[in-house]
């Protein structure tokens, strides 16, 4: 490995080509069995990206990184997207990692932040709850100190990924008598054991990414706690914001199969494709969608540039909020490009099936990570400086707050 202290970018440059030329095999991304997830080609991949330090430069190396710059990260993670190899900018991009290593106690930070890196356990978020969505304080799933361990009770709504996630990542209430924001504690729960129970939720696009999860005499061992007891509302935000910036920064595309380039060119293709690239006030729409997305890649960076700093950025919603506009957008456009043909659908009329459903899941970006009008909010309170929303339960102990 270089000496980040005195590395230069050129020396830095030419030592990730020569490793990716040395150990890339651009054909995994053909595997039959699909590299991706949790593939056995991947994982081992991500193993040896994690051995050479590339999958969280900034990281000291005591933590599979090497101390790298921010400026100096992004030369590593450009290579490997010229490369088209993944699993570098861990840093940045793996939201369960970074919370893990901010805030779990040594002895679990040792055994989960390397498998996290190497995608060897699978993890979902535990947050929302039928009474607590937008207002995460309002949450009710206990957690009861039991010798070594907590005894969890409680369900869990809208939970991606938890039918096959190895632990979730729990917010649940530990002291009645503080305030709201003031009893909560944060924990990584083992999700297969007998106390956990997932039941699917159907979508509106005919999936079932969300879960229900209900959970009784449920454990988590002492040493899965996260931060201090009663101080998990500060881990929660470090998580939101990690997963903020991630659906700020991309989102899901299409998935008929269709040959689409993705990307800004996505629509300029598909008007193209359409016939209809002249018409001026859909040339129009096309630049509006864009410019939203230049925009973002902006305030992304921007608000990336705090978290290198330590700093929980509120910046991170207008990304979340801008990638949610850019969707809906983006739909709307490829329906108007494709006018009454897209009342289409199915395997025969790929370009048809594609609006439709990029138009239905608009709205899980407009619902996970917190609703654009919980972004607006957090925008106006934070980032403008307006008056915040009146609270009359904010200061009083939870168990007299009222239950929704």
């Amino acid at each position: 490995m270089t000496d980040a202290s005195t590395v230069s970018d050129e020396a830095l440059r030419d030592e990730v080509r020569a490793w990716l030329a040395a150990n890339w095999d651009p054909s995994l991304r053909a595997d039959a069995g699909g590299f991706g997830g949790g593939s056995e080609a991947y994982r081992a991949w991500l193993d040896k990206v994690v051995k050479a330090g590339w999958a969280v430069p900034r990281w000291p190396a005591e933590w599979e990184g090497r101390g790298l710059s921010d400026a100096q990260a992004r030369i590593v993670e450009r290579e490997f997207a010229a490369a088209r190899a993944p699993g570098s900018g861990q840093d940045r991009t793996n939201l369960w990692a970074n919370t893990a290593l901010a805030y779990c106690t040594p002895a679990f930070k040792a055994k989960i932040v390397p498998a996290l890196l190497r995608g060897e356990v699978g993890m979902c978020l535990l947050y929302s709850e039928p009474g607590a969505g937008s207002d995460l304080a309002g949450i009710r799933t206990r957690a009861d100190r039991n010798g070594d361990e907590y005894i969890v009770n409680g369900q869990k709504v809208w939970t991606s990924g938890a039918a096959s996630a190895d632990y979730g990542m729990l917010i649940a209430r530990t002291d009645w008598e503080q305030p709201k924001h003031g009893g909560i504690s944060f924990f990584f729960l083992p999700m297969k054991q007998e106390g956990v129970e997932v039941r699917p939720l159907r979508q509106i696009t005919d999936e079932a990414h969300f879960n229900e999860v209900f959970i009784t005499d449920a454990v988590a061992p002492a040493e899965n706690l996260l931060g201090p007891l009663n101080g998990g509302w500060k881990v929660l935000q470090t998580a939101l914001a990690y997963e903020r910036s991630v659906m700020g920064e991309g989102a899901r595309g299409p998935r008929s199969g269709a040959a689409d380039p993705g990307g800004e060119a996505a629509l300029i293709h598909l008007a193209r494709e359409a016939g209809r690239l002249g018409d001026p006030l859909l040339r129009q729409d096309i630049a509006k969608a864009i410019a939203l997305k230049a925009l973002n890649r902006l305030n992304t960076a921007r608000a990336k540039a705090d978290l290198a700093q330590g700093n929980s950025s509120p910046i991170m919603s207008l990304g979340k909020l801008a990638m949610s506009r850019i969707l809906h957008e983006e739909a709307r456009v490829r329906t108007a490009i494709l006018g009454a043909g897209s009342m289409l659908e199915g395997p025969d009329h790929p370009r048809a099936e594609d609006a439709n459903f990029l138009t239905l899941n608009a709205y899980f970006t407009s619902i996970g990570g917190g609703t654009d009008q919980i972004q607006r909010n957090i925008i106006g309170e934070r980032v403008l400086g307006l008056p915040k929303e009146p609270e009359v339960d904010r200061d009083v102990p939870f168990r007299q707050v009222r239950g929704g």
